[in-house]
């Protein structure tokens, strides 16, 4: 009995940080050394990623009646957490960029806003930018065409101006 009561604030603890989560990446971690594991703390820390190991047991509890009990059936091995309660792909992209350079770091399957991705759908997820970059595309797109027809507006105010402006210094030495 003491054991199960030693494990309570652990489950807790894992279904505090799924709650009200954008995207949580299931991530198995075996074969990384320290300091690939420090550096991706680091920058899931700077992203302001949950990234944090926890026992299956612990884990399957946890999941069992949220969106997240899909991944119940991935829990093998030594498997992580990624948790992002902003951005929904910044998890996987981190995580991806990582596996690059530590190629046994291997994304499992997802929760992504209350769906389940499994491997070779996360692994597309991360492909996408984050909301940041895709609002500054979005931005750039809108003002393209603006800047574009002020240029345009410009340029025919100075030729027609230009043009006024040679029609009356020829004028001038005419009239004299």
């Amino acid at each position: 009995m003491a054991k199960i009561e030693e494990k309570k604030p652990v489950v807790a603890e894992i279904s505090e940080v799924i709650k009200d989560a954008q995207s949580v990446v299931l991530v198995a971690y075996s074969g990384i050394d320290v300091a690939a594991d420090t550096a991706l703390r680091k920058e899931m820390r700077e992203a302001g990623v949950t990234y944090k190991v926890f026992k299956n047991t612990m884990m399957n509890f946890a999941f069992k009646g949220t969106d997240c009990e899909a991944l119940c059936d991935l829990l093998e091995g030594p498997n992580a957490i990624a948790v992002s309660k902003d951005d929904a792909t910044a998890p996987a992209r981190i995580v991806a960029k990582f596996a690059k350079a530590a190629p046994t770091l291997k994304m499992i399957g997802g929760v992504v806003e209350g769906k389940f991705y499994d491997e070779k759908a996360v692994a597309a997820l991360a492909t996408v930018p984050s909301r940041e970059e895709l609002l500054g595309k979005l931005l750039g797109s809108i003002q393209s065409p603006i800047s574009n027809l002020a240029r345009v507006l410009n340029q025919i105010a100075e030729s027609k101006g230009g043009a006024g402006e040679t029609a009356e210094a020829a004028a001038e030495p005419a009239a004299e």
